[in-house]
């Protein structure tokens, strides 16, 4: 892929995919698409997804981010796989949104999150190469004058079996551009059976040396002529207001250019370097009116949600039987209350984006998960038409969510960048700026109840929520079809679904007492599965000591149903070697889950000194999304989540004080170290059938709740507050 980022022009664009004479450009219209795509281009080009060159360089166009997750490889493969060319001639670029939108959204949806890059584009993805692969045939059949069935594609090649005759993909393109595309109907994808590219451990696309020597040109790193650069503060209470400032001493400065305030809530300075802006930013006097909220802590917060663990109203997300029948009659009753924080995004680049402003054109450059969510951000900041704005997207110094659904860092530059026309405008947050300014993952907690028979059966499960909902923030339209519920709540726990449970009680009520907070939520890598695989599967091992049954047994004994989650339970048991014994002084725990469309499971080996001191030396980790297309991609991500989801279990939280955040750098906001990172082992499952589910956020969530698990067959202490610093515990 190539990172010289400012040669995507307009122009350089437009000429790169409507040459003709430079190839063959083939795709499809896809169900995303609105209206004919096709019918809609002035040239000749057929689709927009696959161009082969003269030279039988393969590029393959794609509109998801890479963050480091490996999904523009994993796509490259898929079309590779399809149209049978030469993987080592294969290669990516990004399209514009606004290309996009002036061809009637051919590209479809830009987002990348929720692990959807590979599962909800491989079947377009695929026919798109298997539609290009039916037209170059097509064209070396035409020249040859014989039929195409007659013809294969291997490697790049074409050939005519009866009498050997070859020519190669470059040496057609032009001829195959000028055929229809293939119905939908006649598009046959292959058997995975006959894989040979998808399923193998390719070296990723996006690998460059450049990446080691510091040459990668992300966001944050982007040069263009002219260029200044701005610095911004937010009041740092949200729902906070500019109430007054003075720039006197700020504008006196040398290389300032500009003191201005932003919206209602922000003051920026533009200035010649990043250093001038930001110290001369610290120079201006800002009074705040920091309104309703300033007098919000995290204990006003707890309280709030403390009330709702036991509150009479509450929205049900999984209902089975008749909970409050099995409360009452029980023999025993157990319960228990878990909590989990806020916490940042953290990405180690900071928000940052560039634009140009004029009169006739607004231009960003945006390390984005979402090109669309970007343009509109332009184009509601520009004032501009649609038709006059553009976003080029620069490669991501990290995401996990924050680059996504929330564009404000867009805004705040389109915004500067209006008040400089026809002047280039970068603007980069402080890394205080983006721990204070952040779209955190939502606080929650949770109160389980389990109820058992006079001979210590569960008979059932009262799962109780009570925190934060992101789409009463972020997606009020949704949370109004629901009538008030916030359906992403319940991920993990929901009755079926790409998120669903994966157990079947006698008895069983999930529900949520929604209990917002003045601090913006957002979706956080993995989202709420994180903590509901900690509330459950944790509970879980607490059902089953009560039970006096093995926490694995247990676990089986109302998996019948999901034959999936237990054959990745099963996996990691028997990979840890569950039934037999462990070292002297190590423990061990389980946990299993399905998110995102992928069955994950998890069981860990570690010891405890000094009573709370934790070293984890073994994860065992099982995925089964349906199809591996990446094996050596699926093991960097199930370690790369560990890293975050343990960061998260053991270190991290953002607190509130005064309505405020109070974390303002990875000096409060810790991270694992490298020596503290177990051995990992990943077990990769293949379930097949025609559901693929995510990679790079489902197992985030299984590490937690297994080593919370074998904490305590350590210590004899069930640890039910994240995170794990606050209760004395430290990872060594």
């Amino acid at each position: 892929m190539n990172a010289r980022v400012p040669n995507l022009s307009r122009r350089h664009f437009i000429v790169g995919t409507t040459a003709v004479g430079a190839g063959l450009s083939l795709g499809l219209t896809f169900p995303f698409a609105i209206g004919n795509a096709e019918a809609a281009l002035s040239t000749p080009e057929i689709g927009a997804w696959v161009v082969i060159k003269p030279d039988d360089t393969v590029v393959v166009r794609v509109v998801r981010s890479e963050m480091g997750q490996g999904t523009i490889t994993g796509l490259a493969q898929m079309v590779a796989e399809e149209l049978e060319c030469d993987w080592n001639k294969v290669t990516v670029e990004y399209p514009t949104p606004g290309e996009s939108l002036k061809r009637k959204r051919v590209w479809g949806d830009f987002s990348t999150g929720g692990s959807r890059g590979i599962r909800t584009s491989e079947d377009y993805v695929r026919k798109g190469g298997a539609a290009a692969r039916m037209m170059l045939i097509e064209a070396a059949a035409s020249e040859w004058k014989v039929p195409a069935a007659e013809c294969v594609a291997s490697n790049s090649t074409i050939t005519h079996k009866p009498s050997g005759r070859k020519t190669t993909f470059g040496a057609v393109s032009v001829a195959a551009s000028k055929l229809p595309v293939p119905a939908p109907a006649d598009i046959k994808l292959k058997d995975p059976k006959e894989w040979k590219v998808i399923g193998q451990s390719k070296d990723r696309i996006d690998t460059f040396a450049d990446k080691v020597t510091g040459k990668q040109v992300y966001g944050i790193d982007l040069q263009l002529p002219g260029m200044l650069v701005a610095n911004i503060k937010e009041c740092p209470v949200f729902g906070g207001k500019v109430k007054s400032f003075d720039a006197s001493k700020a504008t006196a400065m040398k290389g300032v250019k500009k003191v201005l305030q932003i919206g209602d809530s922000a003051v920026a300075v533009v200035a010649d370097t990043f250093w001038t802006a930001k110290t001369a930013l610290d120079q201006v006097a800002i009074e705040w009116d920091f309104g309703p909220n300033a007098k919000v802590s995290s204990d006003t917060i707890k309280a709030a949600f403390v009330e709702g663990l036991t509150a009479e109203q509450a929205f049900v997300g999984n209902q089975f039987g008749d909970i409050k029948a099995a409360k009452a009659s029980a023999a025993k009753t157990i319960e228990s209350t878990y909590s989990y924080p806020f916490l940042n995004h953290a990405p180690m680049e900071p928000m940052n984006a560039t634009a140009k402003w004029t009169p006739e054109r607004c231009e960003a450059w945006v390390p984005t998960q979402d090109g669309e969510a970007s343009l509109a951000a332009v184009i509601a900041a520009s004032g501009l038409k649609a038709e006059n704005c553009e976003v080029y997207k620069i490669n991501l110094g990290g995401g996990f969510g924050r680059r996504g659904a929330f564009q404000d860092y867009t805004t705040q530059a389109v915004r500067i960048a209006k008040a400089m026309p026809g002047v280039p405008v970068k603007l980069i947050w402080t890394r205080e700026e983006d721990m204070t300014q952040g779209r955190y993952h939502p606080a929650m907690m949770c109160k389980l109840t389990g109820t058992f028979d006079a001979n210590k059966n569960l008979t059932g499960l009262h799962m109780r929520l009570s925190g934060q909902s992101i789409l009463a923030a972020v997606r009020p339209a949704v949370v109004e079809q629901q009538k008030g519920r916030d359906p992403l709540v319940f991920q993990g726990v929901f009755d079926g679904g790409e998120h669903g449970i994966g157990y079947k009680f006698p008895n069983l009520l999930i529900d949520h007492a929604m209990r917002n907070t003045h601090i913006p939520p957002g979706f956080w890598r993995g989202v709420n599965v994180n903590q509901n695989a900690i509330f459950i599967e944790c509970f879980m091992d607490e059902l089953a000591d009560q039970a006096g049954v093995d926490p694995v047994e247990f676990r089986r004994k109302f998996m019948g149903d999901y034959p999936r989650n237990l054959a990745a339970l099963n996996a990691v048991a028997d990979r840890i070697g569950w039934t037999k014994p462990a070292a002297p002084g190590v423990f061990r725990g389980v946990s299993q889950m399905k998110a995102f469309g992928s069955f994950v499971a998890a069981a860990v080996e570690l010891s405890v000194k000094d009573g709370n001191k934790v070293k984890i030396h073994r994860i065992v980790a099982a995925t089964d999304c349906g199809y591996a297309v990446n094996p050596a991609q699926i093991e960097r991500q199930v370690a790369g989540s560990f890293v975050y989801g343990l960061s998260a279990l053991f270190l991290e939280e953002c607190t509130v004080k005064d309505g405020r955040i109070q974390q303002t750098n990875f000096t409060d906001f810790d991270s694992m170290r490298i020596a503290q990172m177990p051995k990992v082992e990943t077990i990769i499952l293949q379930g097949g059938g025609k559901e693929w589910g995510g990679i790079g956020e489902p197992t985030i969530c299984v590490a937690a709740p297994a080593v919370l698990n074998a904490i305590f067959r350590a210590t004899g202490k069930r640890l039910r507050d994240v995170p794990l610093k606050n209760s004395g515990f430290t990872l060594i």
